[in-house]
């Protein structure tokens, strides 16, 4: 039966392809930590009181990629190059999706109107990962290897979508929301498009590794298409929309003291 819990056993439960899922998740994780820890050391003066979440939040990343890292090791793996149709975080970066890298590198502070651009392209960004690591926790949270790492990271990430929100209506309610809306509405174009492009990619060398037929291998670059075109026209409503979290100040205070070991 083709279903994503059948297909997500198989990559866990095949050596190569759980090599390159996890090089993967590992390499977009660090990317991340890096990227907002950057951010967090430029934010501007008027929005300091940001930076130790920002900071929160790429710490929070930086972990993630270590728990990837660990699950490979754990299994006597090491990872794989990323394949670069393959690095959502690059081609998100190449598409303008979060702030310009040759910027992040500099010492100049960041405007408010960056850390508006930064929250909302996360907001979508959160977005996907929240709901990714959700349908992983349902599957396999309970799985003996990789249960508390999915699970630890899941909750990390409903952290880091709650605080979007929880920011962005305070930033709209300053005058920003015009402006929130245009960004979420054309980064969530372009993030599902890369989002699709990406799952081409990676089906197509996970069927490689995994010898799928050419009936599954159709089926899914169906299944993924029609998940696109859904997203594109009504979906991607729930990457746009802002409403106040259950969770409120998530990245507020010191980063909970938690065991790494995946």
């Amino acid at each position: 039966m083709l279903s994503a819990r059948s297909l997500y056993r198989e990559i866990l439960d095949n050596d190569y392809a759980f090599r390159l899922f996890c090089s993967i998740a590992a390499s977009g994780e660090a990317q991340g930590g890096w990227e907002n820890g950057r951010i967090a050391a430029l934010v501007p003066e008027a929005q300091r009181e940001l930076a130790p979440k920002i900071s929160r939040h790429g710490a929070d990343e930086d972990k993630h990629g270590r728990i990837f890292s660990a699950l490979l090791h754990r299994r006597g793996l090491h990872p794989l190059p990323v394949p670069p149709e393959a690095d959502y975080t690059m081609l998100l970066e190449r598409a303008g999706i979060g702030l310009a890298h040759v910027r992040l590198l500099g010492d100049e502070p960041l405007t408010e109107q960056d850390i508006v651009t930064y929250l909302s392209h996360s907001r979508v960004t959160e977005q996907r990962a929240s709901e990714q690591m959700a349908m992983l926790t349902k599957y396999f949270g309970d799985h003996p290897d990789v249960g508390k790492a999915v699970r630890m990271i899941s909750h990390d990430e409903d952290n880091h979508l709650s605080y979007c929100h929880e920011e962005l209506l305070r930033l709209a309610r300053e005058g920003h929301g015009r402006t929130i809306q245009r960004i979420l509405h054309e980064c969530s174009l372009a993030e599902i498009r890369i989002y699709r492009d990406v799952s081409l990619a990676v089906t197509a060398h996970m069927g490689r590794i995994l010898g799928w037929g050419r009936t599954k291998a159709v089926l899914l670059r169906l299944g993924i298409h029609a998940t696109y075109g859904y997203e594109r026209f009504g979906g991607r409503r729930r990457m746009v929309t802002l409403a106040m979290p259950k969770r409120r100040d998530a990245m507020g205070g010191p980063a909970p003291a938690t065991s790494e070991a995946a």
